[in-house]
Protein backbone atom coordinates (compact mmCIF):
# COMPACT_ATOMS: atom_id res chain seq x y z
CA UNK A 1 0.00 0.00 0.00
CA UNK A 2 1.22 3.43 -0.73
CA UNK A 3 1.60 6.25 1.53
CA UNK A 4 -1.03 7.73 0.61
CA UNK A 5 -3.50 4.48 1.09
CA UNK A 6 -1.69 4.42 4.72
CA UNK A 7 -2.13 8.03 4.72
CA UNK A 8 -5.53 7.52 4.31
CA UNK A 9 -6.80 4.59 6.45
CA UNK A 10 -4.49 6.15 9.32
CA UNK A 11 -7.04 9.21 9.09
CA UNK A 12 -10.33 7.29 8.47
CA UNK A 13 -9.49 5.08 11.54
CA UNK A 14 -8.66 8.21 13.63
CA UNK A 15 -11.90 9.87 12.64
CA UNK A 16 -13.93 6.89 13.67
CA UNK A 17 -12.71 7.16 16.95
CA UNK A 18 -13.34 10.89 17.55
CA UNK A 19 -16.93 10.48 16.27
CA UNK A 20 -17.19 7.18 18.39
CA UNK A 21 -15.96 9.82 21.49
CA UNK A 22 -18.77 12.11 20.22
CA UNK A 23 -21.34 9.42 20.20
CA UNK A 24 -20.71 8.13 23.42
CA UNK A 25 -20.03 11.38 25.32
CA UNK A 26 -23.15 13.02 24.49
CA UNK A 27 -24.94 9.47 25.62
CA UNK A 28 -24.09 10.52 29.66
CA UNK A 29 -23.92 12.96 31.56
CA UNK A 30 -21.21 15.61 30.74
CA UNK A 31 -19.82 18.42 32.64
CA UNK A 32 -18.08 20.65 30.43
CA UNK A 33 -18.35 19.26 26.61
CA UNK A 34 -16.17 21.92 24.88
CA UNK A 35 -13.38 20.79 27.44
CA UNK A 36 -13.89 16.90 26.94
CA UNK A 37 -14.02 17.29 22.96
CA UNK A 38 -11.15 19.16 22.80
CA UNK A 39 -9.28 16.69 24.72
CA UNK A 40 -10.14 13.73 22.74
CA UNK A 41 -9.00 15.32 19.48
CA UNK A 42 -5.63 15.73 20.55
CA UNK A 43 -5.24 12.51 22.18
CA UNK A 44 -6.12 10.79 18.68
CA UNK A 45 -4.13 13.35 16.88
CA UNK A 46 -1.22 13.21 18.66
CA UNK A 47 0.68 14.44 16.18
CA UNK A 48 -0.97 17.50 15.08
CA UNK A 49 -1.32 20.84 16.79
CA UNK A 50 -5.26 21.37 17.57
CA UNK A 51 -6.45 25.08 17.41
CA UNK A 52 -9.86 25.23 18.57
CA UNK A 53 -12.16 28.29 17.43
CA UNK A 54 -15.96 29.23 17.94
CA UNK A 55 -17.77 29.61 14.58
CA UNK A 56 -19.76 32.88 16.10
CA UNK A 57 -16.92 34.70 15.00
CA UNK A 58 -14.79 33.10 13.29
CA UNK A 59 -16.73 30.49 10.72
CA UNK A 60 -14.35 28.26 8.38
CA UNK A 61 -16.77 26.56 6.80
CA UNK A 62 -19.07 29.58 5.93
CA UNK A 63 -16.12 31.28 4.74
CA UNK A 64 -15.10 28.10 2.51
CA UNK A 65 -18.45 27.82 1.06
CA UNK A 66 -19.05 31.50 0.30
CA UNK A 67 -16.58 30.73 -2.43
CA UNK A 68 -12.66 31.70 -3.73
CA UNK A 69 -11.51 31.92 -0.27
CA UNK A 70 -10.49 28.37 0.59
CA UNK A 71 -12.11 24.82 -0.13
CA UNK A 72 -13.43 22.14 2.21
CA UNK A 73 -14.58 19.09 1.35
CA UNK A 74 -16.70 16.87 3.78
CA UNK A 75 -14.51 13.31 4.67
CA UNK A 76 -17.88 10.81 3.96
CA UNK A 77 -15.96 8.44 6.01
CA UNK A 78 -18.92 5.57 6.02
CA UNK A 79 -21.86 6.61 8.58
CA UNK A 80 -18.67 8.68 10.85
CA UNK A 81 -20.70 12.15 10.22
CA UNK A 82 -23.76 13.38 11.48
CA UNK A 83 -25.86 15.46 9.69
CA UNK A 84 -29.90 16.54 9.42
CA UNK A 85 -31.09 16.91 5.61
CA UNK A 86 -33.07 19.86 5.21
CA UNK A 87 -35.32 21.41 3.25
CA UNK A 88 -35.82 25.27 2.23
CA UNK A 89 -39.04 26.25 0.41
CA UNK A 90 -39.11 28.64 -2.34
CA UNK A 91 -39.03 32.23 -1.46
CA UNK A 92 -42.52 32.06 -2.55
CA UNK A 93 -44.95 29.92 -3.89
CA UNK A 94 -46.16 32.44 -6.92
CA UNK A 95 -42.55 32.10 -8.12
CA UNK A 96 -42.70 28.46 -8.54
CA UNK A 97 -39.74 26.08 -8.17
CA UNK A 98 -38.68 22.75 -5.76
CA UNK A 99 -37.22 24.82 -3.13
CA UNK A 100 -33.88 23.83 -1.64
CA UNK A 101 -31.74 20.76 0.06
CA UNK A 102 -29.36 21.49 2.60
CA UNK A 103 -27.64 19.62 5.28
CA UNK A 104 -27.39 20.79 8.78
CA UNK A 105 -24.03 19.15 9.83
CA UNK A 106 -23.86 18.65 13.72
CA UNK A 107 -20.63 16.64 13.23
CA UNK A 108 -18.35 16.65 10.26
CA UNK A 109 -14.45 16.09 9.60
CA UNK A 110 -12.67 18.71 6.51
CA UNK A 111 -10.28 18.33 4.32
CA UNK A 112 -9.72 22.03 4.28
CA UNK A 113 -6.97 24.23 1.87
CA UNK A 114 -6.35 27.58 2.22
CA UNK A 115 -3.36 29.74 0.81
CA UNK A 116 -0.94 26.06 -0.09
CA UNK A 117 -2.03 25.41 3.25
CA UNK A 118 -3.50 21.84 3.40
CA UNK A 119 -5.29 21.44 6.74
CA UNK A 120 -8.35 19.15 8.68
CA UNK A 121 -11.06 20.86 10.53
CA UNK A 122 -13.12 19.28 12.80
CA UNK A 123 -16.63 21.25 13.36
CA UNK A 124 -18.84 20.01 16.13
CA UNK A 125 -21.96 21.35 17.63
CA UNK A 126 -24.47 19.76 20.97
CA UNK A 127 -27.36 20.80 22.12
CA UNK A 128 -26.75 23.09 25.22
CA UNK A 129 -26.87 22.20 28.76
CA UNK A 130 -29.91 24.19 29.67
CA UNK A 131 -31.81 22.94 26.91
CA UNK A 132 -31.64 26.20 25.00
CA UNK A 133 -30.02 26.16 21.51
CA UNK A 134 -26.99 24.72 20.53
CA UNK A 135 -23.20 24.82 21.18
CA UNK A 136 -20.43 24.58 18.12
CA UNK A 137 -16.73 24.69 17.80
CA UNK A 138 -14.22 24.13 15.55
CA UNK A 139 -10.75 22.40 15.68
CA UNK A 140 -7.92 23.48 12.84
CA UNK A 141 -5.45 20.36 12.70
CA UNK A 142 -1.88 21.71 11.70
CA UNK A 143 1.44 19.90 11.49
CA UNK A 144 2.64 19.89 14.92
CA UNK A 145 4.73 22.40 16.57
CA UNK A 146 6.41 23.37 19.78
CA UNK A 147 4.76 26.98 20.64
CA UNK A 148 1.34 27.04 22.37
CA UNK A 149 -0.47 28.99 18.98
CA UNK A 150 -0.04 28.08 15.27
CA UNK A 151 0.68 30.77 12.84
CA UNK A 152 -0.50 29.23 10.03
CA UNK A 153 -3.97 28.57 11.99
CA UNK A 154 -4.10 32.91 13.58
CA UNK A 155 -3.81 33.98 9.77
CA UNK A 156 -6.59 31.73 8.78
CA UNK A 157 -8.55 32.44 11.93
CA UNK A 158 -8.13 35.94 11.17
CA UNK A 159 -9.00 35.89 7.38
CA UNK A 160 -12.49 33.89 8.12
CA UNK A 161 -12.76 36.41 10.76
CA UNK A 162 -12.58 39.25 9.14
CA UNK A 163 -14.74 37.75 6.31
CA UNK A 164 -17.73 36.26 9.13
CA UNK A 165 -17.61 39.98 10.70
CA UNK A 166 -18.72 41.56 7.32
CA UNK A 167 -21.95 42.53 5.35
CA UNK A 168 -22.13 40.71 2.61
CA UNK A 169 -25.75 42.20 1.16
CA UNK A 170 -26.74 41.29 4.40
CA UNK A 171 -28.58 43.98 7.68
CA UNK A 172 -27.25 42.66 10.95
CA UNK A 173 -31.14 42.02 13.01
CA UNK A 174 -30.61 41.85 16.94
CA UNK A 175 -33.56 39.31 18.29
CA UNK A 176 -33.58 36.91 21.10
CA UNK A 177 -30.48 37.87 22.50
CA UNK A 178 -28.36 37.34 19.38
CA UNK A 179 -26.65 39.25 16.53
CA UNK A 180 -28.28 37.29 13.17
CA UNK A 181 -27.35 38.62 9.39
CA UNK A 182 -30.48 39.25 7.50
CA UNK A 183 -30.85 39.00 3.77
CA UNK A 184 -34.08 39.25 3.70
CA UNK A 185 -34.36 43.00 5.36
CA UNK A 186 -31.24 43.96 2.90
CA UNK A 187 -33.33 43.09 -0.02
CA UNK A 188 -36.64 44.97 1.35
CA UNK A 189 -34.01 47.95 1.71
CA UNK A 190 -33.08 48.24 -1.70
CA UNK A 191 -36.82 49.05 -2.67
CA UNK A 192 -36.72 52.38 -1.19
CA UNK A 193 -36.05 55.44 -2.31
CA UNK A 194 -36.53 58.97 -1.62
CA UNK A 195 -38.69 59.62 -4.14
CA UNK A 196 -41.26 57.43 -2.57
CA UNK A 197 -40.69 59.68 0.84
CA UNK A 198 -43.17 62.62 0.60
CA UNK A 199 -42.91 65.61 2.97
CA UNK A 200 -41.31 68.81 2.80
CA UNK A 201 -37.98 69.15 0.66
CA UNK A 202 -36.78 71.89 3.49
CA UNK A 203 -37.25 69.02 6.46
CA UNK A 204 -36.02 66.01 3.60
CA UNK A 205 -32.97 68.03 3.09
CA UNK A 206 -33.01 68.31 6.68
CA UNK A 207 -32.83 64.32 7.65
CA UNK A 208 -30.52 63.75 5.22
CA UNK A 209 -27.36 66.44 5.89
CA UNK A 210 -28.25 65.71 9.56
CA UNK A 211 -27.09 62.14 8.70
CA UNK A 212 -24.62 62.26 5.97
CA UNK A 213 -23.46 65.59 7.18
CA UNK A 214 -22.30 63.14 10.15
CA UNK A 215 -20.34 60.47 8.44
CA UNK A 216 -18.60 63.10 5.96
CA UNK A 217 -16.91 64.83 9.37
CA UNK A 218 -15.30 62.88 10.97
CA UNK A 219 -12.35 65.06 11.25
CA UNK A 220 -14.30 67.73 12.60
CA UNK A 221 -15.29 66.20 15.56
CA UNK A 222 -12.09 65.08 16.39
CA UNK A 223 -10.65 68.38 15.56
CA UNK A 224 -13.16 69.94 18.05
CA UNK A 225 -12.13 67.29 20.92
CA UNK A 226 -16.23 66.45 20.61
CA UNK A 227 -17.23 62.34 20.34
CA UNK A 228 -17.81 61.26 17.02
CA UNK A 229 -21.60 60.22 18.18
CA UNK A 230 -25.29 61.43 17.30
CA UNK A 231 -29.16 60.59 17.94
CA UNK A 232 -31.76 61.27 16.15
CA UNK A 233 -35.29 60.67 17.54
CA UNK A 234 -38.06 60.30 14.52
CA UNK A 235 -42.12 60.88 16.67
CA UNK A 236 -45.25 61.05 15.54
CA UNK A 237 -48.26 59.40 14.17
CA UNK A 238 -47.88 55.87 13.19
CA UNK A 239 -48.26 55.41 9.54
CA UNK A 240 -47.22 58.44 8.51
CA UNK A 241 -43.64 57.68 7.11
CA UNK A 242 -41.36 56.91 10.01
CA UNK A 243 -40.04 53.58 8.70
CA UNK A 244 -39.57 54.54 4.81
CA UNK A 245 -37.57 57.16 5.92
CA UNK A 246 -35.50 55.34 8.07
CA UNK A 247 -34.97 52.41 5.11
CA UNK A 248 -34.21 54.97 2.38
CA UNK A 249 -31.30 56.54 4.83
CA UNK A 250 -29.94 52.81 5.09
CA UNK A 251 -30.62 52.25 1.11
CA UNK A 252 -28.44 56.00 0.92
CA UNK A 253 -25.61 54.83 3.75
CA UNK A 254 -24.80 51.63 1.62
CA UNK A 255 -22.54 52.81 -0.83
CA UNK A 256 -20.69 55.05 1.77
CA UNK A 257 -19.78 51.74 3.86
CA UNK A 258 -22.33 52.59 6.55
CA UNK A 259 -23.30 49.21 8.25
CA UNK A 260 -26.82 49.14 9.63
CA UNK A 261 -28.21 47.27 12.64
CA UNK A 262 -31.52 46.96 13.52
CA UNK A 263 -32.69 45.87 16.78
CA UNK A 264 -36.09 44.67 17.42
CA UNK A 265 -36.20 43.63 21.18
CA UNK A 266 -34.11 43.74 24.53
CA UNK A 267 -35.05 40.55 24.58
CA UNK A 268 -32.29 37.61 25.91
CA UNK A 269 -31.85 34.74 27.72
CA UNK A 270 -29.38 36.26 29.56
CA UNK A 271 -31.57 39.32 30.26
CA UNK A 272 -32.08 42.44 28.80
CA UNK A 273 -28.87 43.75 30.30
CA UNK A 274 -26.78 41.52 28.16
CA UNK A 275 -28.98 42.56 25.55
CA UNK A 276 -27.80 46.22 25.66
CA UNK A 277 -24.34 45.21 26.34
CA UNK A 278 -24.05 43.19 23.29
CA UNK A 279 -25.75 45.37 20.93
CA UNK A 280 -23.80 48.05 21.80
CA UNK A 281 -21.02 45.80 21.69
CA UNK A 282 -21.59 45.15 18.28
CA UNK A 283 -21.79 48.80 17.23
CA UNK A 284 -19.05 49.78 18.62
CA UNK A 285 -17.03 46.77 16.18
CA UNK A 286 -19.23 48.04 12.78
CA UNK A 287 -18.58 51.76 13.35
CA UNK A 288 -18.95 53.70 11.39
CA UNK A 289 -22.80 52.76 11.57
CA UNK A 290 -26.37 53.32 11.81
CA UNK A 291 -28.09 51.80 15.11
CA UNK A 292 -31.90 51.74 14.47
CA UNK A 293 -34.24 51.55 17.91
CA UNK A 294 -37.71 51.25 16.60
CA UNK A 295 -40.37 51.88 19.12
CA UNK A 296 -37.94 52.93 21.20
CA UNK A 297 -40.58 53.73 23.99
CA UNK A 298 -41.42 50.04 23.93
CA UNK A 299 -37.74 49.05 24.33
CA UNK A 300 -36.04 51.24 27.39
CA UNK A 301 -38.72 50.70 30.02
CA UNK A 302 -37.81 51.48 33.76
CA UNK A 303 -35.32 48.33 34.71
CA UNK A 304 -33.24 49.00 31.66
CA UNK A 305 -33.18 53.03 31.58
CA UNK A 306 -29.83 53.19 33.84
CA UNK A 307 -28.48 50.58 31.68
CA UNK A 308 -29.22 51.89 28.40
CA UNK A 309 -28.25 55.28 29.13
CA UNK A 310 -24.55 54.13 30.30
CA UNK A 311 -24.41 52.63 27.10
CA UNK A 312 -25.53 55.67 24.98
CA UNK A 313 -22.65 58.15 26.72
CA UNK A 314 -21.35 56.17 29.59
CA UNK A 315 -17.29 55.58 29.81
CA UNK A 316 -16.99 54.05 26.68
CA UNK A 317 -16.57 55.57 23.50
CA UNK A 318 -18.94 55.47 20.62
CA UNK A 319 -17.52 56.92 17.30
CA UNK A 320 -19.11 56.46 15.01
CA UNK A 321 -22.17 55.78 15.85
CA UNK A 322 -25.74 57.46 14.67
CA UNK A 323 -28.76 56.18 16.66
CA UNK A 324 -32.12 56.69 15.60
CA UNK A 325 -35.23 55.75 17.16
CA UNK A 326 -38.53 55.90 16.48
CA UNK A 327 -41.49 56.48 18.68
CA UNK A 328 -45.17 57.09 18.10
CA UNK A 329 -44.89 57.99 21.73
CA UNK A 330 -42.64 60.58 22.60
CA UNK A 331 -44.28 61.71 26.18
CA UNK A 332 -43.93 57.81 27.31
CA UNK A 333 -39.70 58.76 26.86
CA UNK A 334 -38.09 59.46 30.22
CA UNK A 335 -37.14 62.89 29.65
CA UNK A 336 -33.19 61.54 29.87
CA UNK A 337 -33.38 60.03 26.38
CA UNK A 338 -35.61 62.54 24.51
CA UNK A 339 -34.15 65.71 26.04
CA UNK A 340 -31.16 65.36 27.41
CA UNK A 341 -28.59 66.59 25.16
CA UNK A 342 -25.33 64.22 23.89
CA UNK A 343 -27.92 61.23 23.51
CA UNK A 344 -30.57 61.96 20.99
CA UNK A 345 -29.85 65.63 19.99
CA UNK A 346 -32.39 66.09 17.30
CA UNK A 347 -36.39 65.27 16.47
CA UNK A 348 -37.95 65.33 13.98
CA UNK A 349 -41.96 65.20 14.33
CA UNK A 350 -44.09 63.11 11.76
CA UNK A 351 -47.79 64.78 11.78
CA UNK A 352 -50.16 63.73 9.69
CA UNK A 353 -50.21 64.92 6.36
CA UNK A 354 -51.40 68.50 5.09
CA UNK A 355 -53.61 68.77 1.89
CA UNK A 356 -50.36 69.52 -0.24
CA UNK A 357 -48.53 66.66 1.22
CA UNK A 358 -52.10 64.79 0.54
CA UNK A 359 -51.99 65.73 -3.40
CA UNK A 360 -48.44 65.24 -3.94
CA UNK A 361 -49.13 61.44 -2.46
CA UNK A 362 -51.73 61.20 -4.81
CA UNK A 363 -49.76 62.17 -7.63
CA UNK A 364 -47.10 59.86 -6.82
CA UNK A 365 -50.17 57.08 -7.47
CA UNK A 366 -50.84 58.61 -10.39
CA UNK A 367 -47.46 58.55 -11.65
CA UNK A 368 -46.92 54.78 -10.44
CA UNK A 369 -50.41 53.93 -12.41
CA UNK A 370 -49.39 55.81 -15.55
CA UNK A 371 -49.65 54.29 -18.65
CA UNK A 372 -51.98 51.01 -16.75
CA UNK A 373 -55.25 53.62 -16.16
CA UNK A 374 -56.97 56.86 -16.90
CA UNK A 375 -56.20 59.01 -13.96
CA UNK A 376 -57.42 62.93 -14.39
CA UNK A 377 -55.01 65.36 -12.55
CA UNK A 378 -58.01 66.82 -11.07
CA UNK A 379 -58.45 63.61 -8.85
CA UNK A 380 -55.60 64.47 -6.99
CA UNK A 381 -57.44 67.68 -5.67
CA UNK A 382 -60.53 66.41 -4.73
CA UNK A 383 -59.68 63.31 -3.09
CA UNK A 384 -56.98 65.50 -1.01
CA UNK A 385 -60.04 67.20 0.45
CA UNK A 386 -62.18 63.86 0.80
CA UNK A 387 -59.23 62.91 3.51
CA UNK A 388 -58.29 65.00 5.48
CA UNK A 389 -57.17 63.20 9.13
CA UNK A 390 -55.68 60.44 7.04
CA UNK A 391 -52.43 59.40 7.39
CA UNK A 392 -50.49 57.80 4.68
CA UNK A 393 -50.71 54.47 5.36
CA UNK A 394 -54.53 55.27 5.43
CA UNK A 395 -54.18 57.12 1.73
CA UNK A 396 -52.06 54.14 0.42
CA UNK A 397 -55.13 51.69 1.98
CA UNK A 398 -57.46 53.66 -0.12
CA UNK A 399 -55.45 53.11 -3.41
CA UNK A 400 -55.15 49.56 -2.80
CA UNK A 401 -58.99 48.72 -2.05
CA UNK A 402 -59.83 51.26 -5.05
CA UNK A 403 -57.51 49.25 -7.69
CA UNK A 404 -58.74 45.82 -6.55
CA UNK A 405 -62.69 47.30 -6.65
CA UNK A 406 -61.83 48.31 -10.32
CA UNK A 407 -59.88 44.81 -11.08
CA UNK A 408 -62.81 42.64 -9.30
CA UNK A 409 -65.32 44.94 -11.12
CA UNK A 410 -67.43 46.07 -7.76
CA UNK A 411 -66.24 49.86 -8.76
CA UNK A 412 -70.25 50.18 -9.83
CA UNK A 413 -71.31 48.61 -6.58
CA UNK A 414 -71.61 50.64 -2.78
CA UNK A 415 -68.96 49.51 -0.50
CA UNK A 416 -71.77 49.77 2.18
CA UNK A 417 -73.25 46.33 1.66
CA UNK A 418 -76.17 47.27 4.83
CA UNK A 419 -76.87 50.52 2.63
CA UNK A 420 -76.83 48.67 -0.60
CA UNK A 421 -79.93 50.52 -1.33
CA UNK A 422 -78.30 53.74 -0.80
CA UNK A 423 -78.09 55.54 -4.36
CA UNK A 424 -74.99 57.20 -5.13
CA UNK A 425 -75.23 60.49 -7.16
CA UNK A 426 -71.95 62.61 -8.06
CA UNK A 427 -73.97 65.58 -8.25
CA UNK A 428 -75.23 65.80 -4.90
CA UNK A 429 -71.43 66.02 -3.33
CA UNK A 430 -71.21 70.07 -3.11
CA UNK A 431 -69.65 72.62 -0.76
CA UNK A 432 -71.49 73.20 2.03
CA UNK A 433 -74.19 75.40 2.44
CA UNK A 434 -74.37 77.68 5.31
CA UNK A 435 -77.05 76.03 6.71
CA UNK A 436 -75.11 73.18 7.11
CA UNK A 437 -71.75 75.08 8.31
CA UNK A 438 -74.14 76.73 11.33
CA UNK A 439 -75.36 73.32 12.34
CA UNK A 440 -71.65 72.37 12.68
CA UNK A 441 -70.45 75.54 14.21
CA UNK A 442 -73.54 75.19 16.84
CA UNK A 443 -72.38 71.02 17.80
CA UNK A 444 -69.07 72.69 18.16
CA UNK A 445 -69.80 75.70 20.81
CA UNK A 446 -72.15 73.02 22.38
CA UNK A 447 -69.24 70.46 22.65
CA UNK A 448 -68.53 69.65 26.71
CA UNK A 449 -71.52 71.71 27.71
CA UNK A 450 -75.11 70.51 29.72
CA UNK A 451 -76.06 67.72 31.69
CA UNK A 452 -74.12 69.17 34.75
CA UNK A 453 -75.26 66.83 37.02
CA UNK A 454 -77.71 64.90 35.34
CA UNK A 455 -76.46 61.28 33.99
CA UNK A 456 -74.08 61.39 36.67
CA UNK A 457 -71.00 58.44 35.89
CA UNK A 458 -71.52 58.27 32.02
CA UNK A 459 -68.83 59.58 29.08
CA UNK A 460 -70.21 61.76 27.06
CA UNK A 461 -70.93 60.90 23.15
CA UNK A 462 -67.64 60.83 21.29
CA UNK A 463 -68.11 63.48 18.67
CA UNK A 464 -68.74 61.49 14.89
CA UNK A 465 -65.93 62.72 12.31
CA UNK A 466 -67.91 62.32 8.77
CA UNK A 467 -66.70 62.54 5.44
CA UNK A 468 -66.56 66.37 4.28
CA UNK A 469 -68.42 66.97 1.50
CA UNK A 470 -66.77 68.00 -1.61
CA UNK A 471 -67.65 69.26 -4.60
CA UNK A 472 -66.71 66.95 -7.56
CA UNK A 473 -65.80 68.55 -10.92
CA UNK A 474 -68.31 68.06 -14.07
CA UNK A 475 -65.91 66.27 -15.82
CA UNK A 476 -64.86 63.68 -12.62
CA UNK A 477 -68.87 62.86 -11.70
CA UNK A 478 -68.78 59.80 -14.27
CA UNK A 479 -64.95 58.60 -14.07
CA UNK A 480 -65.01 55.19 -12.88
CA UNK A 481 -61.41 55.65 -10.78
CA UNK A 482 -63.02 58.98 -9.13
CA UNK A 483 -66.75 57.07 -8.21
CA UNK A 484 -64.20 54.08 -6.70
CA UNK A 485 -62.16 56.43 -4.66
CA UNK A 486 -64.94 58.23 -3.09
CA UNK A 487 -66.94 54.93 -2.37
CA UNK A 488 -63.92 53.04 -0.45
CA UNK A 489 -63.13 57.23 1.20
CA UNK A 490 -66.11 56.56 2.44
CA UNK A 491 -66.02 53.17 3.66
CA UNK A 492 -62.38 53.81 5.41
CA UNK A 493 -64.15 56.74 7.10
CA UNK A 494 -66.88 54.50 8.52
CA UNK A 495 -63.96 51.93 9.14
CA UNK A 496 -62.72 54.48 11.62
CA UNK A 497 -62.81 55.06 15.13
CA UNK A 498 -64.56 58.03 16.66
CA UNK A 499 -62.18 58.94 18.92
CA UNK A 500 -60.05 62.08 18.50
CA UNK A 501 -57.09 60.51 16.80
CA UNK A 502 -59.23 57.98 14.99
CA UNK A 503 -57.64 58.45 11.80
CA UNK A 504 -53.91 58.07 12.86
CA UNK A 505 -54.80 55.50 15.61
CA UNK A 506 -53.16 52.38 14.18
CA UNK A 507 -50.74 51.67 11.28
CA UNK A 508 -52.21 48.73 8.81
CA UNK A 509 -48.55 48.27 8.14
CA UNK A 510 -45.37 46.18 9.23
CA UNK A 511 -42.29 47.81 10.77
CA UNK A 512 -39.15 47.89 9.61
CA UNK A 513 -38.73 43.79 10.05
CA UNK A 514 -41.75 43.04 8.51
CA UNK A 515 -42.13 40.87 5.78
CA UNK A 516 -44.81 43.10 4.55
CA UNK A 517 -42.87 44.96 1.75
CA UNK A 518 -45.93 47.43 0.94
CA UNK A 519 -44.58 49.79 3.87
CA UNK A 520 -41.97 50.56 0.93
CA UNK A 521 -44.51 52.62 -0.97
CA UNK A 522 -45.28 54.59 2.43
CA UNK A 523 -44.55 58.52 2.70
CA UNK A 524 -43.85 61.01 5.62
CA UNK A 525 -44.31 64.24 6.15
CA UNK A 526 -42.12 65.65 9.35
CA UNK A 527 -40.82 69.01 11.21
CA UNK A 528 -37.78 69.11 12.57
CA UNK A 529 -38.49 70.24 16.26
Amino acid sequence: MGDRGRSGSRNDAENTTVFEHYTSHFSEKRPNSSAALLEAVRSIHPDKHITAIEPYGCDLIGFALAGGHAKATLVRNGTQFSHTRTYSPPRSRMAGGRGTLGKSIAFGFWDYSWERHDLQVYSLEWPRGDGCGTEECQYILTPAIDEEDCPIADALIEAAGKYTAELHKEIYVFDAGDWDKSKLLWEAVQSASWDDVILDPATKDGIINDVHTFFDNRSLYEDFGVQWKRGIIFHGHPGCGKTITIKALMKSLQDRNVASLYVKSFKARQGPQYAIREIFEKARTMAPCLLIFEDLDSLVVDKVRSYFLNEVDGLEKNDGILMIGSTNHLERLDPGISKRPSRFDRKYYYKLPGEKERILYCEYWQNKLKGKIEFDSAICQVVARLTEGFSFAYLQELFVQTLLSLIGGRADTDVDEVEATEEVDPSKYHDEDEKTKDKKASKKDNKGKGKKGKGKGKKAPKEVKEMPEVAIPEQLQSDPLMLALHKQAKALWRDLDSSEDSVHSRSKFGGLGSDDEDESEDSSDSDSD
